[in-house]
């Protein structure tokens, strides 16, 4: 970078971009991330630099610059809050490990996630395309274009604690078949085609009872009706007090069952009935495999000619994630959990840190994205519509977590898979987030340490994927890629870390947080405030 870039990249930090700005619809992506380790607690931010650091100025010249009502100002705004988490502005030069990071490697998944941001309003359509014109080869370039494209806010939770749980996954490989028989007998389903949607957000409150229509894969509220007119034609009774009505995306998974609107079927139920209305991808030979493939949300199978079938998330029954927890002699889960309505956030546990016991799945537990599982005590043949058991009755697979995944077949025979937000991950560079408070797309750096050897793990991430494993204010999944170390890495990588998340300046984001007169040690909760910090339909939608 010459002297004159250089003053003009300190200049844009120090002053802000000086552009007018332009509103649009809120941006929809997300990026939030983090890198996990060992035993050691990552370097920390100090709370003083963080607080006293204040956002560049941003130009407020024209109405066409004013914020929507109740929204905060990315650039202008010294902190805001969610539901979820409070963003505290702070300067880049305190973010622990940002000078030294080599932005270059971070470069292509960032470019890669401005092909979904450039449809996401003016804002991140200008930052993509002055994206374009940086040196890709430059890092003290793309040092600054981040700096004088964005703002950096610290992510804390919502009791105002800047630590939080960075864990690790991997795309695994396991062997299968394109045609049952044994051993493969454990189908891999795509999404099934009987398989309904409701936008919770339009459900009458309540438990009642409400007639309802299909239209395609659409449920809709019937209103001005009641139980009598049941019987007309194509209408169905949709049962409320059954309903799970805080899914990030706000959508309701459902089936018909006679004239009844029922939640779609349970682990259980797709084990011991079938699913005749989903394609079957491939068959596995070990039910635990899957589950661990499930849960990663991606997956090589292997056939017996060499041959790779790449397969990638496609949907889920929309039941809530309640894997079974291995327990310690004394009795209590070894993975310290907190459940927050359907969704079940994995806690910090200091006495987790044992690489000793990283998992497998020939071992007696599994340890998946962070969770220490516990291996079903016993595993039979499931139901495969049209197909005999090939052994045994039928028991299932004994895995009670209620939630399923459902695949798609991937096209891409290289890179990395397909994350939740549509583009291919970047090993070592894209991490799984939680979209409510990080959302998808965005830039997110990263401290905490790595595992094995402890060291400090620090860097900037995007945001590209998502998990129903993965919730938490201050919560990552740094993705390793696939292979035996990826695995091993992946498995043993549960840490304490810190994330700041890369914000452009002039977006809208969340309410401000002084809107709420509800406050925990200072700041402020509460159900008036947003659930997401930038709402997407595909990803996180507020009410």
């Amino acid at each position: 970078m010459t002297t004159s870039q250089s003053q003009q990249h300190q200049a844009r930090r120090t002053r802000g971009p000086g552009r007018p700005l332009r509103w649009s619809a809120l941006a929809t992506a997300a990026a939030m991330a983090a890198l996990a380790g060992c035993t050691t607690p990552p370097p920390a931010a100090t709370e003083t630099a963080a607080a006293a650091a204040a956002p560049a100025p941003v130009s407020t010249d024209t109405a066409a610059s004013r914020p929507p009502p109740g929204a905060s100002l990315a650039g202008q705004a010294r902190t805001f809050s969610t539901q979820l988490a409070t963003y505290t502005s702070v300067s880049f030069d305190s973010v622990p490990g940002w000078s030294r990071d080599d932005f270059s490697e971070s470069w292509p998944a960032f470019l890669g996630s401005c092909k979904v941001l450039n449809g996401r309003g003016a804002e991140w359509k200008s930052v993509c395309d002055r994206a374009q014109k940086v040196d890709s080869k430059n890092n003290n370039a793309i040092r600054g274009f981040f700096e004088g494209e964005f703002s950096a806010y610290q992510i804390r939770d919502d009791d105002r604690r800047p630590d939080g749980v960075v864990t690790g996954y991997f795309e695994p490989e396991i062997p299968g078949a394109r045609q049952y028989g044994a051993p493969f007998i454990y189908p891999v389903y795509g999404q099934p085609e009987d398989m309904l949607f409701a936008d919770a957000r339009k459900l009458p409150p309540g438990n009642g009872t409400v007639a309802a229509r299909v239209q395609g894969r659409k449920v809709v509220v019937q209103t001005g009706l009641s139980t009598r007119d049941m019987g007309a034609p194509g209408l169905y009774a949709l049962d409320l007090s059954g309903i799970a009505r805080d899914t990030l995306d706000r959508k309701v998974r459902l089936r018909i069952e006679g004239k009844q609107l029922l939640p779609y079927y349970t682990r259980e139920e797709i084990e011991t009935k079938g699913a005749p209305n989903a394609k079957v991808l491939a068959f596995v030979s070990s039910a635990t495999a899957l589950y661990e493939m499930q849960i990663q949300g991606s997956g090589r199978i292997r056939m017996a000619n060499g041959d790779i079938v790449r397969v990638a998330y496609a949907e889920q029954n929309g039941q809530p994630f309640r894997p079974t927890l291995a327990r310690a002699a004394n009795g209590k889960p070894r993975s310290a959990v907190k459940v927050r309505g359907s969704s079940i956030e994995l806690q910090l546990d200091d006495g987790d840190d044992d690489d000793s016991d990283i998992g497998s799945v020939a071992d007696g537990t599994i340890r998946t994205r962070g969770f220490t599982l516990a291996r079903p005590v016993t595993s039979g043949a499931v139901v495969v519509p049209g197909r005999r058991p090939a052994a045994g009755a039928v028991t299932g697979s004994g895995i009670k977590d209620p939630s399923y995944v459902f695949f798609k077949e991937s096209t891409s025979p290289v890179g990395g898979p397909v994350g939740a937000f549509g583009v291919p991950l970047s090993a070592g560079r894209s991490i799984a987030v939680d979209p409510r408070s990080t959302p998808l797309g965005y830039p997110v750096f990263v401290s905490t340490r790595t595992p094995g050897s402890g060291a400090p793990m620090q860097r900037l991430t995007i945001a590209q994927d998502t998990g129903g494993a993965i919730r938490g204010a201050v919560r990552a999944d740094y993705f390793f890629g696939n292979g035996q170390q990826a695995a091993t890495n992946a498995r043993r990588m549960k840490e304490r870390g810190q994330l700041w998340i890369l914000l452009p300046r002039g977006l809208a984001v969340a309410q401000a947080a002084v809107s709420s007169t509800i406050r925990t040690r200072g700041g402020p909760v509460g159900a008036n405030l947003p659930q997401c910090l930038v709402p997407s339909e595909d990803s996180c939608v507020d009410d």
